[in-house]
């Protein structure tokens, strides 16, 4: 049977960190680091997470601020909003929700958020950064990854370096699979980033030491996908017809042939808040230096 790697276990440790971390910033600055997130309409998932995301926040010490906007708010709006607060020095990360209500074009929304306070790494100049390993803030969930990936390989004994290692990701998005893949290739992995065009999908991912599923389609990832001792990261967050949360991978199917797996929930999910907390507090320990 395969190891079940921990999200929440790791999570909180990440948090204890963090918390540790916002009680010396404090210290120093003599105010807490500042996170705002901003909610556009009622898409209900949306603002469970925008809730879960400002308590979270305020579990570690940072100033968390939750903005709602109604759907009724157009692009300008939102832009002259955000250039609000690029410009308030208490802020020292903003996140905009996705999905954004039809009309607004999520790019140029993205792209109107400062660089140095884009906690969620998706504006271009970080994308840019991590594509040449420079410093920037990373996407939250892929650094979610990599670190279930490492507390794994400690626990086995291994070393953090993937050299000599497959690693298949599954889904090319640019919040999860792009940045996913540019992680694993500074570990030295060798990297494959398939999509809904690759060819015998199957067979590809019975090669991959590392699999990364991030697609969004329930127990689309089965054992016969799967390479015996496997390490395999399950990103997705979906409902069966019960009701009940699953992954991307069939993770009863996949414990009869990986060595490691990520459950849902309780595995990448938990990890994405925490390190969303701990870009909060890197944006803000930068920008005073």
């Amino acid at each position: 049977m395969a190891r079940i790697i921990d999200g929440k276990a790791l999570a909180s440790k990440l948090r204890e960190r963090v918390a540790t971390g916002v009680a010396e910033f404090h210290a120093l600055t003599g105010r807490a680091p500042g996170l705002d997130v901003v909610l556009v309409g009622d898409d209900p998932a949306s603002a469970v997470y925008t809730r879960n995301k400002e308590k979270a926040a305020a579990e570690v010490g940072i100033r968390g601020a939750l903005h709602r906007l109604p759907t009724t708010t157009t692009e300008a709006e939102l832009l002259e909003f955000v250039q609000r607060l690029n410009a308030d020095p208490a802020i020292d990360g903003i996140l905009v929700q996705l999905p954004l209500p039809n009309g607004i074009d999520p790019n140029r929304v993205t792209d109107a958020i400062d660089p140095s306070k884009d906690v969620d790494g998706f504006h271009p100049v970080n994308a840019g950064m991590l594509c040449v390993g420079r410093e920037g803030l990373v996407p939250c969930t892929p650094r979610g990854c990599m670190a279930l990936l490492d507390a794994h390989l400690a626990a086995i004994g291994a070393g953090p370096d993937l050299g000599g290692k497959h690693a298949v990701v599954i889904g090319r998005s640019n919040i999860v699979g792009k940045p996913m893949a540019q992680l694993l290739l500074a570990r030295n992995a060798t990297v494959t980033v398939a999509h809904s065009r690759t060819r015998d999908l199957p067979a590809l991912c019975r090669t991959a030491d590392v699999l990364v599923a991030a697609v969004g389609r329930p127990k689309m990832v089965g054992a016969d996908w799967i390479k015996p001792g496997a390490i395999v990261l399950d990103v997705g967050i979906n409902r069966t017809a019960e009701g009940k949360l699953c992954g991307d991978v069939d993770t009863e199917a996949a414990m009869t042939v990986a060595g490691a797996v990520t459950p849902v929930p309780g595995g990448v999910g938990p990890m994405t808040i925490a390190m969303l907390l701990e870009n909060t507090l890197t944006a803000a320990s930068r920008r005073v230096g």
